[in-house]
């Protein structure tokens, strides 16, 4: 949520980062919100005025009275009371008008960084670098549920009999490898001085508007029939939010926090559910991390933060590139966004297999977060990006660990992780 100073300072900047995320139908709540401002800051004029007057003329009442002048002085107790009145409904009326700006400015993109890419979608976010070489081996990469029904290790039969389509049962050596993989995660971000927790794996919804849009929200949330209760799509959602309402000393920054969690998304859209796979499931696991910083300091933990990600797939001997996200393709609380991306030697393509993200001070502002500093008190910044997830990363080990006979080589980090196991033998 942006700062309604801007607006009021600087509506065409407001204006034209609307038109930079190709969301012009967005347009007239700039106009909107200022026209319902200028209206709030005039009735509360009126109200500051007869609060001022309530003063006055309730000194006006005593001299009366001790004059004994009650006639004149019941006439003033009238005029108060119905100022009073009047007060009680400017209050209302306020109350109900600042509802309404909050809820446009909620729905007003936040401010783009300057060198974000200006495009409409995906399809136009720019490649900034590589990380490994990406290779194509001369024998065939089986589809990743092939691979896995090979070691006995996934079940969709099942699941679909249990949960529904977008569920599975990972099993055996799958199983393990998954374990692995976000035991791994976890314990390198605990050497990089993060904190690791395990965080509330639902979330009120004064949490969830205050990390995501209300767009997102629908498209991704499950709500918890009859309760006031979302099943979080990502452990950022309930990390950012054990800070809401909260005033934060300025010697506590930066807060560097890991989470495990898992992870529930509904993944409405056109792509829809994999009959097959799991790329794209209901559930999966993730490690998080979150930072909240001083302002100037959200940059430098931006590139620290995508650039743990890369370390860690690479050590898991997986070629990945970085993708600075489009103007159109930011989501609409972000300030800068880049996907990490994992080679597929099968598709010979890469796919996400993470999102780093920097939201400036729109979490904090929407879920109340501020810091006590030496000049007064303020908004930090948020960010957020992507350890690992379970699925995907699965999928990025298994087709870059391959082998002709159709083994799998277990990374070497992952190894005291798996009883010391080096490599998966296909059962079949």
């Amino acid at each position: 949520m942006l700062d309604i100073n801007l607006i009021r300072t600087n509506p065409e900047k407001v204006k034209e980062n609307i038109k930079k995320k190709f969301q012009d139908q967005k347009l007239p709540l700039v106009d909107e919100v200022l026209e319902l401002d200028k209206k709030v800051r005039i009735l509360k004029q009126e109200g500051d005025d007869l609060r001022a007057k309530r003063n006055t003329l309730s000194a006006e009442i005593g001299a009366l009275m001790r004059e004994k002048r009650v006639e004149e002085a019941n006439a003033i107790k009238a005029q108060v009371v119905a100022n009073k009145v009047r007060i009680d409904e400017l209050e209302t009326i306020v109350a109900d008008i600042e509802q309404d700006i909050k809820q446009k400015m909620m729905t007003i993109p936040n401010i783009v960084a300057d060198d974000v890419p200006i495009g409409k979608d995906d399809s136009e976010n720019v490649e900034l670098q590589r990380f490994g070489e990406t290779k194509v081996p001369s024998y065939e990469i089986p589809y990743n549920a092939d691979i896995l029904q090979s070691i006995n290790g996934l079940d969709k039969e099942s699941a679909g009999r249990t949960s529904g389509n977008g569920f599975y049962y990972l099993m055996g050596d799958a199983a393990r490898l998954v374990t692995a993989m976000i035991s791994y995660a976890r314990d390198f971000m605990i050497d990089k001085d993060f904190i690791y927790a395990i965080p509330p794996f639902m979330i009120r919804s004064d949490v969830v508007t205050g990390v995501m849009s209300f767009a997102e929200m629908d498209a991704m949330m499950y709500k918890i029939e009859g309760e006031d209760l979302y099943l979080i799509g990502t452990s950022e959602h309930s990390m950012i939010g054990k800070f809401k309402d909260q005033i934060m000393k300025e010697t506590e920054l930066p807060v560097t926090m890991t989470s495990y969690s898992p992870c529930f998304r509904k993944e409405v859209g056109a792509h829809g559910i994999e009959e097959r796979g799991i790329y794209r499931v209901h559930q999966f696991e993730k490690q998080e991390m979150i930072v909240i910083c001083k302002p100037e300091d959200s940059m430098d933990w931006y590139n620290k933060m995508w650039s743990y990600t890369v370390e860690i797939f690479r050590n898991l001997n997986i070629p990945v590139r970085q993708l600075e996200c489009c103007s159109g393709d930011l989501a609409d609380l972000k300030v800068k966004s880049c996907d990490i991306e994992a080679w597929s030697p099968r598709q010979q393509k890469f796919f996400e297999v993470g999102s780093c993200s920097t939201l400036g001070d729109a979490q904090s502002r929407r879920l109340g977060i501020r810091v006590k500093g030496e000049n007064g008190t303020y908004y930090p910044h948020t960010l957020n990006n992507t350890v690992l997830a379970s699925t995907r990363a699965l999928i990025a080990l298994l087709e870059n660990n391959y082998n002709e006979d159709g083994s799998i080589t277990v990374p070497e980090v992952l190894r005291p992780y798996m009883g010391g196991k080096s490599i998966i033998i296909p059962k079949k």
